[in-house]
């Protein structure tokens, strides 16, 4: 062998690779390994390096240092390098300085390896942590590797006593940047193709839950975190060995050999449900971990938010005493805390199976997060989904009715599983892939979006009476219900379903009945508008007879096809073709074809 990281990459893949099973098993074992190699070839590499130069580098002044997934000992199979090379001002000149990193750098380009490579100072180093958020958390889990390892371990402890003494000051830095990437990337439970490191609830979390706790604002998470975390990058490994390459992203082309390393595949079905029951399988272990990463990280965030909330003692306006914390009730049993929605002092939620239904209309209608204590706590309250009383009906519509806040909303109570006890249905799409390519959510994920999509206002301007709302917005809720194993036509199977939930639930006939068909024919209008022509008499008397020749339901359903294509589409990274959503050309062809069949319904 050449040089100490001579086929580095090969040697990686080597002790990454699966059982004779074809199951990845013991992946922290194997991320320690990869660690060990890694490490062990760039001290040599260094010594390497040194002797080959013709001219000494001093023992003091200068050495190598590696952040990222390295330092943390969580390399992938295909991971990159992040590598430091730490110098103290004069140690070397400057083209001394260049020759030793050449000698570094070129090996290791040679060996297969991506590398992100930087030549620093400390002040430097100082300089670009106090700026750069990134930089200062990679800081945060820093591995000296060779040379000076003195200058390596000053530089990490000056740089995380800074972070300290600023963390109250870039506290709304840290919450800021992962609004941002759930903006951008989503929530893991709830997309089809999830950037596993991006996307909220993922890995690059855990480094925001380490920093919070390294801030000494929050203790750090344990337990099943730890569990969640590590599962996690089993399924990061897996997509680096399906790919071939440094990836997070689980693409409809890695899914299925993903699983089947995770140990999801069962041997005993067809190759083709096989795959199928297996990526089902995948995506509900990434909503599981993904949700309790994400819970971890609200929960560590809260925590540091609460600290600085009380490191000033509150006192009443002259007394000498502490005051009590305040609490604004503004619904029966559920107050406004510290921006938070909570439970009022001294509610019992076992003991009120409506208290989940009063805190998400709240938390909803005041654009306020539900305390995470107050999530767990709500997991206690006695749901029935067969009683329902009219009350609870009306906050229910009032939830559906929030837009934007429902999303938010229906994603907190979900995590303790409020929706399924509600409505049982719902736990047979919970976290499901759509087989669609034209979709970015999962099942349950897309009827939420569909639904923050409508509102009370019809195509034309008037708005829906009580019971139309109604209608158009649990239909909203249950248009894809039907989506279940081995189904051919989802709109009929959930058509069979939605009387028989909305019955239970206690809703009018009329409004059973409106929502019923909605949900059997949310994909008619579509369909006739892509596949027929909008002047053939015929075709637009055969529409006005799937809706029973109702205006006002051909009305609702148009705003349903809105609000469903809208609701598709993909993020620049999504290989989700564009010829899918709510395009101008489609709008113009649902369009036509809706005023053409109202026009015809009403006998113009």
């Amino acid at each position: 062998m050449g040089h100490a990281v001579e086929k580095l990459h090969e040697r990686l893949l080597a002790i990454s690779g699966v059982d004779d099973d074809g199951v990845y098993r013991d992946g922290a074992s194997k991320r320690a390994r990869r660690s060990e190699l890694v490490l062990g070839s760039l001290k040599r590499l260094w010594d390497e390096a040194l002797a080959s130069l013709d001219f000494e580098v001093p023992t003091r002044g200068v050495g190598l240092a590696a952040v990222g997934s390295l330092a943390r000992g969580q390399m992938g199979p295909n991971s990159d390098l992040d590598l430091v090379l730490m110098v103290e001002d004069r140690s070397l000149k400057q083209e001394q300085l260049a020759q030793l990193a050449d000698k570094l750098w070129y090996p290791l380009w040679d060996s297969g390896l991506d590398l992100d490579h930087s030549v620093r100072t400390r002040s430097q180093c100082e300089s670009v942590t106090d700026h750069d958020l990134p930089a200062a958390m990679g800081w945060l889990d820093v591995k000296p590797i060779a040379g000076d390892v003195d200058l390596i371990g000053h530089t990490a402890t000056s740089i995380l006593e800074r972070w300290r003494k600023a963390a109250r000051k870039r506290l709304p830095e840290l919450t800021e940047s992962a609004d941002s990437r759930l903006k951008q990337f989503g929530r893991l439970p709830y997309i089809n193709q999830p950037d596993i490191k991006e996307a909220r609830g993922g890995l690059r979390d855990s480094t925001l839950i380490a920093s919070l706790a390294a801030s000494w604002l929050s203790d750090r998470p344990h337990g099943q975190y730890d569990s969640a975390l590590e599962r996690l990058l089993d399924v990061r490994d897996c997509i680096h060995l399906a790919s071939r390459k440094d990836s997070n992203l689980l693409l409809p082309q890695y899914q299925a050999p993903v699983a089947e390393m995770l140990g999801l595949a069962d041997p005993t079905l067809p190759e083709e449900e096989r795959q199928a029951r297996s990526i089902e399988d995948l995506q509900t272990l990434l909503a599981s971990l993904g949700r309790r990463i994400a819970f971890a990280l609200d929960a560590t965030t809260s925590r540091a938010q609460h600290s600085l909330t009380h490191e000033r003692p509150r006192f009443a306006f002259f007394q000498g005493r502490r005051e009590a914390p305040r609490f604004d009730v503004i619904a029966p049993g559920v107050a406004r805390h510290e921006r938070e929605v909570v439970l009022a002092p001294g509610v019992e939620p076992a003991k009120d199976q409506y208290l989940p239904l009063r805190v998400a209309v709240a938390s909803a209608e005041f654009g306020l997060p539900i305390a995470n204590s107050t999530l767990i706590n709500l997991g206690r309250s006695p749901i029935r989904d067969s009683v329902w009383d009219e009350e609870s009906r009306a906050l229910f519509i009032r939830l559906l009715s929030c837009s934007d806040e429902l999303i938010r909303v229906w994603e907190e109570i979900d995590y303790v599983g409020i929706p399924g006890r509600w409505i049982p249905e719902w736990l047979g799409v919970r976290n499901r892939p759509s087989a669609s390519a034209a979709h970015r959510y999962t099942i349950d994920r897309h009827m939420v979006e569909v639904t923050a999509r409508l509102d009370e206002r019809a195509p034309g301007g008037s708005r829906y009476d009580t019971e139309h709302l109604q209608a158009l917005l649990l239909a909203g809720i249950l248009h894809d219900i039907g989506k279940r194993p081995g189904v051919r036509d989802h709109a009929v199977e959930g058509a069979r379903h939605v009387p028989v939930i909305l019955r239970r639930m206690g809703y009018a006939e009329s409004v059973v009945g409106m929502a019923t068909i909605l949900v059997r024919e949310h994909l008619t209008l579509s369909d006739y508008a892509t596949g027929k022509d909008p002047y053939d008499p015929a075709v637009v008397q055969s529409l006005s007879e799937h809706l029973e020749g109702d205006v006002l339901l051909l009305d609702m359903l148009f705003d349903l096809t809105k609000a469903d294509g809208s609701s598709l589409g993909a993020t620049a990274s999504e290989a989700i073709t564009k010829r899918y959503g709510w395009s101008k050309w489609r709008e113009q062809l649902v369009t036509t074809m809706y005023a053409a069949t109202r026009s015809h319904m009403l006998g113009r």
